[in-house]
């Protein structure tokens, strides 16, 4: 997404990334950046939570209109929770049961044979 920002912008179109991932999205240069600090995948604010999303999409047109230069980020406020023990929590494979690893290993294993099946179904149809 950032490559893709970086794109629009040296074509005249302005853009704001919404992220999580802080240290990569600023490595990559963007324009200007919303973090927010949560887990990865929420950027756009909370999941199920409508007063976050637009609270985290007000911030993001206000950085739009207001960023004083290239490479502006502007943190946002909000909180995932008030105890930061989800940082420890949040995909730390020693801390998610067993149970739940072999779930997440079979949804993965889905996904994989669908993406496998999409390219070889490509593949045959360009050599038709």
């Amino acid at each position: 997404m950032s490559l893709t920002a970086r794109y629009l912008e040296a074509n005249d179109i302005p853009t704001v990334i919404m992220g999580s991932a802080k240290d990569i999205v600023e490595h990559c240069g963007v324009p200007r950046f919303v973090f927010s600090d949560f887990p990865l995948g929420n950027s756009a604010g909370k999941p199920h939570d409508a007063a976050s999303q637009v609270r985290t999409l007000e911030l993001a047109l206000r950085v739009l209109e207001t960023a004083p230069g290239p490479r502006t980020t502007v943190q946002s406020t909000q909180r995932w929770s008030q105890d930061l023990e989800w940082k420890l929590e949040f995909q730390n494979v020693e801390r998610i049961p067993l149970e739940e690893l072999q779930r997440r290993r079979e949804g993965f294993d889905r996904i994989k044979e669908i993406g496998n099946k999409v390219r070889d179904d490509a593949r045959a149809a360009r050599q038709d």
